[in-house]
């Protein structure tokens, strides 16, 4: 079982949910039920199952029900219909002690509008989590210190956050959702409210992070490229309903409709493609040809890119284990460049 269960959530927002609960079960979409009820659908029959230590990455346009699914796993609204489980746990079945304990322990949440208290310095705001746990002033301060250098904030930690740039106070929401030690962070478009430069930078200090602690990340939002760029794995969501679920390069190489097509379209392919998706089998090869250029089956196609067109040789591909998976020529890379 993976770590986040979420099955056959239904969320509708209205007058008479049981009705148009029925009406989805039985197929109608979201306008014919709006016409119908007067409801609206906010999530219609999501199951998705997130594994621990992942970021996994929950896109589409503003109305798909992105933000919607992301506020139901800390219980800020209640599905109309279905289950959700956090390592076997029911937190659906939670009461509010319970939920609260949950809540402040076990989730970190990071917002589109930083979500700062402007009455407090930094040092105050990234240590407040610990705070509301009862942890005494001299841990969570030292608590708090650790993750302030960690984020790049290391003598801010008088300054108030409209002393500090955008990207500075992302940063110190950062540094307060990982100071409670969460085990899993919710990001609601937790960049999208930056320039593009602090944006990306914010983007690379993140997968930094996430290399080093691999927490479990459910990473809200509606831009393609950062979906690509952050995510191990991405769901897209239309209407309220999922589309599809897969791998960077499942999403790019296989678009399950013409809606995800369209997303895709103009789309970096080098950015996004591994060598383990365009490789091809070694056949007989049972050794690494010294003569070849070696990448990791993980390695981007924009990296590899340069190498073989340095050295005009094809290139081996090895695993984790540094065993031998795949070969790639460069016809490969220009097939896979105009698909």
């Amino acid at each position: 079982m993976s770590y986040i269960e979420i099955r056959n959530i239904f969320k509708i927002f209205g007058p008479d949910p049981k009705s148009a609960l029925e009406l989805a079960k039985g197929g109608a979409d979201k306008d014919e039920i709006l016409a119908k009820t007067g409801n609206t659908v906010g999530l219609h029959d999501v199951s998705l199952s997130i594994e621990q230590g992942e970021t996994f990455v929950v896109m589409g346009l503003s109305g798909s029900g992105k933000s919607t699914l992301i506020r139901h796993l800390n219980r800020l609204i209640d599905p109309t219909a279905g289950s959700i489980s956090f390592g076997g746990e029911d937190i659906l079945a939670m009461d509010i002690q319970t939920l609260n304990a949950f809540r402040r322990k076990r989730l970190g949440m990071v917002f589109q509008r930083f979500g700062l208290l402007p009455h407090r310095n930094v040092m105050d705001n990234v240590a407040y989590g610990l705070e509301i746990q009862g942890t005494a002033r001299k841990e969570r301060e030292a608590a708090a210190s650790k993750w302030i250098e960690r984020v790049g904030l290391a003598g801010y930690e008088t300054k108030f956050p409209d002393q500090l740039s955008g990207g500075m106070q992302q940063r110190v929401g950062l540094a307060r959702a990982l100071t409670t030690d969460p085990e899993v962070l919710l990001m609601d478009e937790a960049f999208s409210a930056l320039d593009p430069l602090i944006r990306s930078d914010m983007q690379d200090e993140l997968m930094k992070l996430q290399a080093e602690l691999h927490k479990t990340i459910v990473f809200i939002t509606h831009d393609l490229d950062e979906a690509l760029k952050i995510g191990d794995r991405i769901a897209i969501l239309k209407d309220g309903k999922l589309v599809q679920v897969g791998r960077p390069e499942e999403i790019v190489l296989k678009p399950a409709d013409d809606y995800v097509q369209a997303f895709t379209r103009d789309v970096n392919r080098a950015r996004v493609l591994r060598a383990r998706s365009i490789m091809q089998d070694p056949a007989n090869q049972k050794i690494i040809d010294q003569e070849h250029p070696v990448v990791s089956d993980d390695t981007r196609l924009e990296d590899i890119l340069p190498i073989i067109l340095a050295t005009g040789k094809d290139i081996s591909v090895i695993d984790e284990r540094e065993n031998l998976v795949g070969i790639i020529t460069k016809e490969q890379i220009v097939q896979s460049l105009s698909l």
